[in-house]
């Protein structure tokens, strides 16, 4: 079973190994964590999808891939019949050693192996599992018929699910034996839509048996390549720690010397140097001074192409050349480089127009100062404006669903339902927007829950895919801060996001009984930025009234 870089947003393209959990050939249950990842929008843990071992690892640690990329294999337990036998053994035995019968291997899972009346030996494919509440597949288009030859990695149908649309390859060479699930069908995950008969070059049949024997021979770690590494990048002499297979292949390309190496701040796992590390360095290394290396009497010559980057002055576009002493260089890590991304896209994308409106309180604010400590012993959460706020928005939402929308070139999408986005600030300066699903359905007691849970478990990196996909809307609090007023910037694909200010206490004039007069009241500014392709001046600032208007006729009867 393949496993896969899973897509943990809707703009999210790609994601980062930060830690493998489990080492290959290590035993695994359904639903343990085998590694952590890192995108812009979350650092979360990825379980296994079944028991089994795990067979490969294909993406090491501190590398980033394309989400759907294959990244491991796992092999599951009870795949094989008892009567048939399959052992996996060390590269360096040879397979026809190996028999059914032989003690010096330990038998272990494979993946799916038929046996039919023929003896053949088919390896059943899967409607895969494409995200954590994904329970079907559509078969968009075969790309082979039965009978076929097909490679390993070579795309044999495409299918669809409310989370990606992709093509699922082969796992291995041989004949498209058997076609099971037409195209435009839909079945559940784990269904077998199809079967193919491997030619199996590392397997050995044997002949006059009821039952057949393949032995296959695990991955072994991955070995780099010498010529690919030149000694100037590394020796074994030379004490400049793991690299990937990448990044020895960028530091040959750009020549990157072991001494560089040495010097380079790895932000992988355990100091490692990942891919954007060395070419955040290469990138770096072009602004800096150079200066050829001084060699003395006697010493080996060095390529006149290789020169050493001065390490005492430091000369930026626009800035007078300074001591390094003065200068500290921070790499962004993985977090901020997709946030970054992702706001750069949003600006590329939307039209963004913010409109600004003040609410009073005063209502709000009573109330919760009357009635925090009994809510506290009674719901074992705190009672804070966001609710409120959220509960206000959720009903403008339903008075304005255009607000709910997404943009696909010139179609419209309106929603009608309303997965709530709540922003949450991340130490240390990351931030992540987990939503809230169908957010309507749900009184003010329950999205208060909601977005205590929310919270708790972005902190504690325990969100999953779902929690942070298909968001409708989304809400900002930067007033936790103190910050009065802001201008947020829309979360893709979304069409705008409402932006909490700080809850200040501000003389206002006000009407008693006909006549003008100052009150101290606690005053909140909120402001919606909007996507101009869709939401006009006129429903953003209707949208903005509707929920001023909720929070200052709030009564705590209707509650």
């Amino acid at each position: 079973m393949d496993i896969i870089m899973p897509k943990m947003g809707e703009s999210v393209n790609e994601g980062t190994i930060i830690k493998w959990h489990k080492k290959e050939g290590d035993t695994v249950k359904k639903d343990e964590i085998i590694f952590e990842i890192s995108t812009d929008k979350v650092d979360t843990e990825i379980p296994s999808p079944a028991d089994g071992v795990l067979f490969s690892i294909k993406v090491n640690e501190g590398e980033t891939v394309d989400v759907d990329t294959v990244v491991a294999t796992v092999i599951e337990v009870g795949s094989v019949p008892q009567s048939e036998t399959t052992q996996l053994v060390p590269a360096a035995e040879p397979a026809q050693s190996q028999t059914k019968n032989s003690k010096s291997a330990s038998p272990l899972p494979q993946p799916p192996t038929i046996n039919n009346s023929q003896g053949d030996n088919l390896i059943d494919i899967e409607m895969p599992k494409m995200g954590e509440s994904v329970m079907e597949g559509t078969i968009i288009k075969w790309y082979k018929k039965a009978g076929d030859r097909v490679k390993k990695d070579e795309p044999l149908f495409e299918i669809s699910t409310d989370k990606v649309d992709t093509e699922i390859p082969s796992p291995a060479e041989g004949t498209l034996a058997q076609v099971m699930i037409g195209e435009q069908e839909t079945v559940e995950v784990g269904t077998i839509v199809a079967r193919l008969a491997p030619d199996s070059p590392g397997a050995t049949r044997s002949s006059g048996t009821k039952s057949e024997e393949i032995i296959r021979v695990p991955p072994s770690t991955p070995m780099q390549d010498n010529s690919a590494s030149p000694a100037h990048v590394i020796e074994e002499n030379e004490e400049v720690g793991f690299l990937s297979p990448l990044v020895l292949n960028i530091a040959n390309n750009e020549k990157v010397s072991a001494e560089e190496l040495k010097t380079i701040k790895g932000t992988g796992l355990q100091g490692r140097i990942t891919k954007k590390d060395i070419l955040l360095y290469i990138d770096r290394r072009k602004e800096l001074k150079t200066e050829p290396p001084k060699i003395s009497s006697g010493q080996q010559t060095i390529k006149e192409a290789e020169t050493v980057p001065s390490a005492s002055v430091y000369s930026a576009p626009g800035m007078p050349e300074v001591s390094t002493n003065d200068i500290e260089v921070i790499p962004m890590d993985n977090i901020r480089q997709k946030i970054m991304q992702h706001m750069i896209n949003s600006r590329d994308t939307s039209v963004h127009v913010t409109a600004l409106i003040e609410v009073d309180m005063l209502k709000i604010y009573s109330f919760i100062q009357n009635h925090k400590n009994d809510f506290l012993a009674k719901e074992g959460i705190k009672l804070t404006y966001m609710p409120f706020i959220a509960d206000a928005a959720l009903k403008a939402l339903k008075e304005y669903p255009l607000v709910n929308s997404t943009i696909d070139g010139t179609t419209i999408y309106k929603k009608k339902y309303i997965n709530l986005g709540i922003a949450v600030a991340m130490e240390p300066n990351g931030l992540i927007v987990p939503n809230i699903k169908k957010a309507g359905e749900k009184n003010l007691i329950g999205i208060a829950k909601a977005i205590n849970e929310l919270a708790i478990n972005a902190r504690t990196k325990k969100l999953t895919p779902d929690d942070i996909s298909q968001g409708t809307f989304t809400i900002t609090n930067y007033g936790v801060f103190g910050t009065i007023f802001g201008t947020p910037i829309i979360n893709q694909p979304e069409v705008a996001i409402l932006g909490v200010g700080a809850v200040i206490k501000k003389p206002v004039a006000i009407e008693i009984n006909g006549s003008d007069s100052i009150s101290i009241r606690p005053i909140m500014a909120l402001t919606l930025a909007h996507d101009h392709r869709i939401i006009d001046g006129m429903l953003g600032g209707k949208f903005l009234k509707f929920v001023k208007d909720v929070l200052e006729s709030f009564e705590p009867d209707n509650l």
